[in-house]
């Protein structure tokens, strides 16, 4: 028996028996059906991966948007300390206890339904300090607090008032 091959890039024939010829066949130049399987799976891994990264980095970004709006939130409070009275500082009631902000602007012009609340509170108490001078300073404290999804979130800001200023305790 003998065994010819062809040599051809298109055709791929084997005969055993010199008789007469018969057509070529092509070859074929296709995956298995392991290959195929291997390929689906490696993609869906991708993709899912691909999916989870960019989830996590907008959830991320919203985070940090929500964190940076309480900011503005609780300096827009303390800028507001700048132009109380030393009496309305001490006096009950002189400055609120408690507000809401809105994630957006007070008067948007697409504002959400369901819009993120903000909701804060102004505490006012005596300065944790001994010295002599410790009944001309207020602690106040300013904490904002909000919802997002399941999970409270909460950013606080502390700072002194003096009634006369800083210039007479530093110089």
């Amino acid at each position: 028996m003998i065994l010819v091959l062809q040599r051809n890039r298109t055709e791929c024939s084997q005969t055993s028996r010199p008789e007469k010829p018969r057509p070529a066949r092509r070859c074929a130049a296709a995956f298995t059906l392991v290959e195929v399987m291997m390929g689906v799976g490696i993609m869906g891994v991708m993709f899912v991966s691909l999916y989870a990264g960019l989830s996590y980095g907008y959830a991320a970004t919203n985070l940090t948007r929500q964190d940076e709006r309480a900011t503005q939130i609780l300096e827009e409070k303390m800028e507001i300390l700048r132009l109380v009275s030393w009496n309305q500082v001490t006096n009950t009631g002189g400055i609120p206890a408690s507000f809401t902000a809105s994630y957006y602007s007070s008067n948007p012009t697409n504002a959400p339904g369901g819009s993120l609340i903000y909701t804060g509170t102004v505490t006012v108490a005596s300065a944790p300090i001994t010295e002599s001078y410790a009944n001309d300073l207020r602690l106040i404290q300013i904490t904002v607090s909000w919802q997002s999804g399941s999970l409270p979130h909460r950013r606080e800001m502390t700072t002194l008032v003096s009634q006369y200023g800083l210039q007479k305790y530093i110089y």
